[in-house]
């Protein structure tokens, strides 16, 4: 799923562009619709960055290209006007497409599949050292998961998830509010997304963010962890794990 701003201060112009997104692409989420430059200035200040922004141009209070003055932007932007006057200026501003208003479906549609095509190809090329993405030695971590609630889907970023843990086959993930998902990846791949700084692979069940571990005591050589929130069983590390868990936790 990606998570997307909408930079305009036009209500109707909002309204008609999130139906076609919701249309084009139901796994966008639209997170902020924001009128003013002040305005995107202050919520990019208290939020997490968006996966991309339509930005209208002109708007309220200024144009939107004083935004990019003030605020380093490390996320695309698609840039919407009904002139085509600014298109060369936009391009100076991590511009992905540049649609002009009104904007059709299938050129909106275009637009997104550039964005996809792009991220490929920049993951292929260290795309983190391009949008500043976090990475660590130069290895670049899930910064949020796609998962199932009931038919929907949700995302759920990295930072709010308690464990990974299988049951009857299916891998669930638990966030820090006890809340239950659904995720279609095994605990091996999940092993490989997450830092390894945060999360650690207890046993073949769980796979536990250092934050979620309350306490823990030596059984036999085992580990047992006590874990928040709760599971429905013990949570152990074998003997021949735990060298490797007490060299983790310490950091």
């Amino acid at each position: 799923m990606k998570q997307v701003i909408i930079i305009e201060d036009e209500s109707t112009a909002v309204e008609k562009l999130v139906a076609m997104l919701q249309h084009v692409d139901p796994l966008i989420e639209v997170v902020a619709s924001l009128e003013s430059v002040k305005e995107t200035l202050d919520w990019l200040a208290k939020n997490q960055k968006p996966d991309l922004a339509f930005v209208d141009v002109q708007l309220s209070d200024d144009t939107s290209f004083e935004i990019f003055k003030q605020q380093e932007i490390s996320f695309p932007v698609i840039f919407t006007t009904a002139y085509d006057e600014y298109i060369m200026e936009s391009f100076e501003y991590n511009s992905i497409d540049y649609l002009l208003k009104p904007i059709q479906e299938d050129r909106l549609r275009k637009a997104l599949e550039k964005v996809k095509k792009l991220e490929t190809h920049f993951l292929q090329h260290k795309f983190n050292q391009i949008f500043e993405q976090g990475t660590i030695n130069n290895q670049t971590f899930k910064r949020r998961f796609l998962v199932k609630k009931g038919v929907d889907y949700v995302s759920v970023n990295t930072k709010d998830i308690a464990y990974f843990f299988t049951e009857y086959k299916i891998v669930f993930l638990r966030d820090k509010k006890g809340d239950k998902y659904i995720i279609d990846k095994t605990l091996t791949e999940l092993e490989q997304e997450l830092d390894p700084d945060n999360f650690f692979r207890a046993n073949r069940k769980y796979l536990v963010n250092i934050e979620a571990i309350e306490k823990f005591k030596s059984d036999n050589g085992k580990i047992a962890l006590q874990i928040s929130p709760a599971t429905n069983e013990e949570v152990t590390v074998s003997k021949e794990n735990a060298p490797n868990f007490r060299k983790w936790i310490e950091g």
